[in-house]
């Protein structure tokens, strides 16, 4: 069983060994909060401009679930993608990008694009938590607190779990924080929210006139009596207190270093893009992202919010890209020729994906598009990935898989065995069962694997 293994020094981070050599040893989680459209980025249907403004064959619908936001609908129109693509890397299967993500494709040789997804979560809420978590229903463990349980620290200084998050523009969803939550799993392994800016961890700086050295003694005081508490309950809470409040007055000194840019040279600033500068921006995160890792942080989550786009797409998801593509392409090329991407496994991921019907009114410059569980794409890059390819197939309309399905516990899984981690092994007994974060499926994407 993976987990915490023998007990370190009450406050002390751990370091557990793998249950086998593992391919990457940091995970960063690019998560497009909305759902981006699968068809106008990377599921590339050139057919389908021949179909415009026909109706969706009932053979291709095939009675599946839509949301009310559609369900009324007199029509279910076909929209076509207005954007033009463009092909990538050499290999038998062509590997297609939209031309709004012109930077993305500099780096496509690094990507495997998965545009057989699919997911059983048809709204946003449950959609980011089944991703997020394994399972629709809150209150389970999020996959950075897993890979933090199993895994442990290489960092003494930050948390093995981070968190950050970008606004971007149009309809946005409510972030939960129980999305980085850690469940039941011990708290010392939740997701620690950090910004860019000055006041990057709300809370971490001491009040005027209380010095370090007072911090130290007002920590050793409360220690004792956690310690204490220890001692007579044996409570693994109490541990994962003192625990935080060490990692809080060691990350007083690691986090200014850590969010000030002014070491990074003017050719890597200028690679993530002039909004690198910008606290908060996609580009500021993915440098920070790079950063943390760096430093031997786990996982970092990164979201981009803004994806939702259910009407006036074309301008939104443009927008969108042009908050992301530069920023993206850079962490790859940055990861890469600083030797990380070898050692980093990189996602970018949505919830679900987009209907290949219009919501709303229809036009060839303008279209909405609803929510679409049974088939999206993502990408990965670096540790243990395939890289300059493209798996698994939709229909002629993007609506449903028909070559190599991948489910969202089958992607926890791989990625999981790529950091060295068997899913079936990695559990937490909790009310009298044990849990996984692929519950009692997953089954591990070998094709993908380097």
């Amino acid at each position: 069983m993976a987990g915490p293994g023998d007990p370190t020094p009450l406050g002390q981070p751990r370091l557990v060994t793998p249950d086998f050599a593992p391919k990457a040893k940091h995970v960063i989680y690019l998560h497009m909060e909305g759902a981006p459209s699968q068809l106008d980025l990377l599921d590339y249907k050139p057919r389908l401009s021949e179909r415009f403004d026909e109706d969706l064959p009932d053979s291709i619908r095939q009675g599946q679930r839509i949301t009310t936001m559609t369900s009324g609908q007199a029509r279910f129109p076909v929209a076509p993608s207005k954007f033009r693509f463009n092909r990538h890397a050499n290999n038998e299967n062509g590997l297609y990008l939209s031309e709004l993500l012109p930077h993305t494709g500099s780096v496509a040789k690094e990507l495997c694009v998965i545009n057989s997804m699919r997911t059983d979560a048809i709204n946003h809420e449950p959609g980011i938590t089944f991703f997020q978590t394994g399972s629709q229903q809150p209150g389970r463990p999020s996959f950075g607190s897993w890979a933090s349980y199993g895994l442990g620290s290489e960092c003494s200084n930050l948390p093995s779990f981070v968190v950050l998050i970008t606004q971007g523009i149009g309809n946005m969803q409510a972030l939960s924080a129980r999305f980085w939550g850690s469940g039941f799993l011990p708290s010392e392994h939740q997701g620690c929210k950090i910004r860019t800016g000055e006041n990057a961890v709300l809370f971490l700086k001491d009040p005027e006139g209380v010095t370090r050295e007072d911090r130290r003694r007002m920590l050793d005081l409360v220690n004792r009596l956690n310690e204490e508490e220890f001692a007579e309950t044996l409570d693994p809470e109490v541990q994962a207190r003192i625990s935080q409040y060490e990692m809080a007055y060691r990350m007083q000194m690691s986090v200014p270093e850590l969010t000030d840019f002014g070491d990074e040279d003017a050719g890597t600033l200028e690679m993530y893009g002039p909004e690198v500068n910008r606290p908060g921006s996609f580009a500021a995160n993915c440098l920070l992202a790079r950063r943390l890792v760096e430093r031997g942080v786990r996982f970092v989550q990164l979201y981009m919010r803004g994806w939702d786009q259910h009407n006036n797409l074309p301008g939104e998801l443009a927008a969108q890209c042009g908050a992301v593509d530069r920023a993206q392409a850079a962490l790859v090329r940055d990861l890469k020729r600083r030797g990380l991407l070898d050692e980093t496994l990189v996602l970018w991921a949505g919830e679900f994906g987009r209907t290949v019907y219009s919501q709303g009114t229809l036009t060839r410059d303008n279209y909405g598009r609803d929510h679409h569980p049974r088939c999206f794409s993502v990408w990965l890059a670096g540790g243990g990935i395939k890289p300059g390819i493209t798996y698994g197939k939709t229909d002629d309309y993007s609506y449903n898989v028909v070559e190599n399905p991948v489910e969202v516990h089958d992607l926890h899984a791989t990625m999981l065995h790529l950091l060295g981690l068997d899913h079936k092994k990695l559990i937490y007994r909790h009310q009298g069962r044990d849990y996984r974060l692929t519950d009692v499926a997953g089954n591990l994407v070998r094709p993908i694997m380097a």
